[in-house]
């Protein structure tokens, strides 16, 4: 079984926050591969299903993002599962707009998020790094990030979300650079 974390925050307010791509590209793979309905567990919530061979846990936090960990580490405890089995999907300042790519541990580039799970966990876990571009100045991050996507960045941010979630089972078998590769050809085309 694996665990897939989408970083977020919780309310109607937040959805289209460029901070909660990580929710949104789980509802996408939810939507596209039929899993179960929500459920509330592990201070979120949860979807089980298939992606090719492997069983997925789709888990968003419900407790803020500075609080992610807290949710992340009670599932993984729950199902006795380490690190390794964990996949988190979050929004990358420091890469391009729409733009994805797959990594296993690293920094924490100051995302409240990824600080709040690798204070649970450590940093060995699988990242996918959702690009939401960098606004240019540092003065205007905050509100580049905890802002809505622009008009003329829904159709892009769609096309995104329906190459992650297509091609969602490459990454549950663990073929992370096939995975970036087909996302990128989905884009171009």
């Amino acid at each position: 079984m694996q665990l897939w974390v989408g970083l977020g925050n919780p309310g109607a307010q937040y959805a289209m926050h460029r901070h909660n791509v990580g929710f949104m590209a789980l509802d996408a793979i939810a939507a596209v591969h039929g899993f179960g309905a929500p459920a509330k567990k592990f201070q979120g919530w949860v979807q089980e299903g298939r992606l090719g061979t492997q069983k997925v846990l789709l888990l968003k936090p419900a407790t803020f993002m500075n609080e992610s960990g807290r949710s992340v580490a009670e599932a993984l405890r729950f199902y006795k599962l380490g690190a390794d089995a964990l996949t988190v999907f979050h929004d990358e300042l420091d890469l391009a707009a729409m733009k994805v790519k797959v990594r296993q541990g690293g920094g924490l580039a100051g995302h409240n998020g990824l600080r709040s799970i690798d204070q649970h966990l450590g940093p060995d876990f699988r990242r996918v790094r959702i690009g939401i571009g960098h606004p240019g100045h540092k003065d205007r991050v905050t509100g580049h990030v905890l802002g809505n996507y622009a008009k003329n960045e829904i159709e892009p941010l769609s096309d995104l979300l329906g190459a992650l979630a297509a091609e969602a089972a490459t990454l549950a078998a663990g073929d992370d650079v096939r995975f970036m590769n087909d996302v990128a050809l989905r884009l171009q085309s």
